[in-house]
């Protein structure tokens, strides 16, 4: 069976990622499939507006495929890799910037790859089960998928604080950032992809459909993240956290000590340099990162500790903030020549 379905149903261009037992992570032929469909139906008078969604109950989409990642960097195939990643923002991209609109209806997990193919285009449902993560700190990765670019701009600095900690949210705490544009029962799912495939106005469709959610939790760590996360170093943020002297302060910072000192180093100047960058930069930005992360080793240990042994020890090299200097970090961000992106 197909890993990705994509077929015209009414008005709607409708894509199902279809590997739920995978919890839906994107591979190549993914990344492909969704393409050639919105680039299709880009033209297509016929298609009004473009329907996303996971099979399963689980997942909308964990991510992208990073078992088969690591294995292509371990055995030397390095552009393999970067093909996933190059074909992959360029989807990004495609759909930031897609002339019709994009709702994608997200119930379970969105993280990593999943939120690339959903955050960027204009209508983000959130169903009961949704959770938002961008996690890759943990895994000695990077926030990636255009985070250089929207993280920044959520509100205060909460940005900062999400691509340090990975923190996960519920719906309540990505509607109040605007990394969901609405809440809806997800018993209602169906009933909006019927409306949605008749060709019913988006925006009606989704507003009759609202339901009403508690106060987002977030905001009552606003005050302390806005205060601390917006220090002048990684190493400033934890300092700040202990000083807070509150166990959730505490709580954060264990948190961030945990993470790859070199994914935060990576991460802070992402988040830092972002407000700057239009998207399409900031996926340059970051394809340049992702070219160096493979010939590095924390990638490589994070996943190992994570996602294979499940020691959830991770051995970071190095493996303290202070031993990651500056042209290290500055060396991830520096152009590629004639290997950049093209967005």
């Amino acid at each position: 069976m197909s890993e990705t379905i994509c077929e015209r149903r009414g008005a709607a261009g409708v894509i199902t990622l279809n590997r739920p037992q995978a919890l839906n992570a994107l591979t190549l032929d993914m990344v492909r499939a969704m393409r050639a469909s919105l680039d299709a139906w880009a033209h297509d008078d016929a298609v009004t507006r473009i329907i996303v969604e996971g099979a399963g109950e689980k997942a909308f989409c964990a991510g992208g495929d990073i078992r088969r990642l690591v294995e292509a960097g371990k055995e030397g195939r390095t552009e393999e890799a970067l093909a996933f990643w190059r074909e992959e923002y360029e989807l990004n991209a495609l759909i930031a910037s897609y002339p019709k609109p994009y709702i994608s209806l997200i119930d379970g997990i969105c993280m990593g790859g999943g939120v690339g193919i959903s955050l960027h285009g204009s209508h983000r449902v959130a169903g009961e089960r949704y959770v938002f993560s961008m996690p890759e700190v943990g895994i000695g990765f990077f926030p990636d998928v255009g985070a250089t670019y929207v993280l920044p701009r959520l509100p205060g600095c909460t940005g900062m604080y999400l691509a340090l900690t990975g923190a996960r949210l519920k719906v309540a705490d990505a509607l109040a950032l605007g990394l969901a544009t609405h809440a809806v029962p997800s018993a209602d799912f169906e009933t909006i992809k019927r409306k949605l495939m008749k060709g019913e106005d988006v925006d009606a469709v989704l507003g009759a459909h609202r339901r009403e959610i508690c106060p987002p939790p977030i905001e009552s760590l606003r005050p302390m993240i806005d205060r601390v996360f917006a220090g002048a170093s990684v190493g400033e943020i934890l300092t700040d956290l202990e000083f807070e002297g509150t166990d959730a302060a505490r709580g954060i910072a264990e948190t961030i000590k945990s993470k790859s000192p070199t994914s935060l180093r990576i991460a802070f100047e992402q988040m830092r340099r972002g407000p700057e960058l239009d998207f399409r930069e900031a996926m340059r930005v970051e394809f340049r990162i992702v070219s160096r992360i493979l010939d590095g080793h924390d990638f490589y240990e994070g996943v190992r500790a994570v996602l294979i042994d499940k020691d959830q020890k991770p051995h970071w090299d190095p493996a303290m903030l202070d031993e990651v200097g500056g042209p290290v970090v500055e060396a991830y961000f520096a152009p590629l020549g004639d290997k950049e992106l093209v967005v």
